[in-house]
């Protein structure tokens, strides 16, 4: 269809409806998809993968990788051009490493039902059930309202913490000191009131942030929005292969002066340049696995990226995989992103593990697309409020190196708490209003 609707409110809108009780909305480079409902479905389980399709499920244990499981249910659909939506936990990679694994659900992944694909002026509808596709248009074509302009901010206190978090840092950098690892990303949690209007929220924070690429969902017993900086993979039909590390931080201010002070700071941090330079090393050395070794390049190196209330020192890595590979490859091989884990990975694993008090679920995982055609991907699941079980929460991290000085990366932290902290909405009592699209033509094809 054909409108002058803003694709950002129409995602929103859409979210809000209530049409879905399953529902993806993903912000990728050509705008934003809403996947809402399910035809086919995948949980994985540290024990058992759980498929659903043909409207029967079927619940199995799996061995040897996980991923190969995922792979064969997805191939196996008889669904012309699907796509799948959806997440994936950080600790995802302990069970592709063999090591045990906490979390219930490690990967989950959605057909929908109906997508809506949406960008400038365009939007695509298709879906199975002509009569959710008519609400659907409902929903795009009801009366206007500003969802942050109704909910009040939920005050989010980004202090709690700290203290411990100090002493986190202080403790990883003499474990680097001592030979162990070189970096390890290490996060603290903050808690947030149960109020939270999330699409209200997301609407807010999108408009407030310049992600890589942001999404809004609630799927199962989860729900999250955030403001990706970064991919850990985009794979093309074509087979060619892209990741995006950032490393490297300082804050964004009101003040034109002050930022790029601060930029230039950042562009001769010593700490900073190590952090970063040994993340890019990793990205090659790992996307050199799946993909055709002479066709591996650093595209970008150290360019400044502005993320929201924070700006990042940033580089991409491309490279071409045979074309008989599957984008499962790419994202085996560069899983978890160097950039939120450490180096090596499997021993920043462990001291994750060790000043984490608990699993991190999605926190450091990833939002995901993957379609029939060979395409997949993948954001980096940071600057994100999340809600599970009655808990609502912000996560945030900072690359620990030797050179680390704790009360430094507590700032970081501080840092990027703001992307998301700032612009929480609370849920109000009024309901059945939600944004739309705008006026304009509506054409469904």
């Amino acid at each position: 269809m054909y409108t002058d609707l803003d694709p950002l409110v129409a995602a929103t809108g859409l979210a809000a409806s209530g049409l879905f009780s399953t529902y993806v909305v993903y912000e990728g480079p050509d705008g934003w998809s809403v996947a809402g409902g399910v035809v086919a479905e995948v949980v994985l389980k540290p024990d058992t993968i759980r498929c659903t399709k043909d409207g029967s499920t079927v619940e199995r244990p799996w061995q040897g990788d996980p991923l190969a499981q995922v792979r064969e249910f997805l191939e196996g659909l008889e669904l012309s051009d699907w796509r799948a939506y959806g997440w994936s936990a950080f600790e995802l990679a302990y069970a592709v490493a063999g090591r045990c694994v906490e979390n219930e659900v490690l990967l989950h992944l959605v057909v929908p039902r109906t997508e809506i694909r949406l960008s400038e002026g365009r939007a695509l509808v298709r879906g199975l059930d002509p009569r959710e596709t008519a609400l659907v248009e409902q929903v795009l074509a009801g009366p206007e309202t500003e969802p942050e302009a109704r909910g009040r901010q939920v005050p989010v206190d980004i202090e709690v913490g700290v203290a411990a978090y100090r002493d986190s840092v202080a403790v990883v950098v003499d474990r680097i000191r001592a030979g162990e690892l070189q970096k390890a990303v290490v996060s603290r949690i903050v808690p947030v009131a149960p109020d939270v209007d999330f699409p209200a929220s997301y609407l807010a924070g999108r408009r407030a942030n310049t992600p890589a690429r942001s999404y809004l969902l609630d799927m199962g017993d989860l729900q999250a929005l955030g403001f990706s900086p970064e991919t850990v993979v985009e794979v093309q039909p074509d087979r060619t292969v892209a990741s995006q590390p950032l490393a490297g931080t300082r804050a964004l201010t009101g003040d034109a002066d002050e930022n790029r002070r601060l930029r230039e700071e950042l562009l001769t941090d010593p700490k900073e340049l190590h952090e970063h330079a040994i993340s890019v090393k990793v990205a090659v050395d790992e996307l050199a696995g799946p993909c055709k070794p002479e066709t591996v390049v650093v595209q970008e190196y150290m360019v400044i990226k502005e993320r929201g209330s924070v700006q990042h020192l940033a580089s991409r890595v491309v490279g071409r995989m045979p074309q008989d590979a599957s984008p499962w490859d790419a994202f085996a091989a560069v899983f978890p992103a160097v950039t939120a884990s450490g180096v090596p990975k499997h021993a920043a694993y462990d001291a994750i593990s060790d000043c984490e008090p608990r699993a991190r679920g999605l926190y450091a995982g990833t939002v995901m697309t993957v379609a029939q055609d060979g395409s997949m991907d993948a954001a980096l699941a940071l600057r994100s409020v999340f809600r599970r079980r009655g808990e609502t929460w912000l996560q945030a991290g900072a690359g620990v190196v030797e050179h680390s000085v704790p009360e430094r990366e507590v700032e970081e932290t501080r840092e990027k708490l703001r992307c998301v902290a700032d612009r929480l909405v609370a849920r109000t009592t009024e309901s059945g209003t939600v944004p739309h699209a705008g006026p304009g033509k509506r054409e469904y094809v």
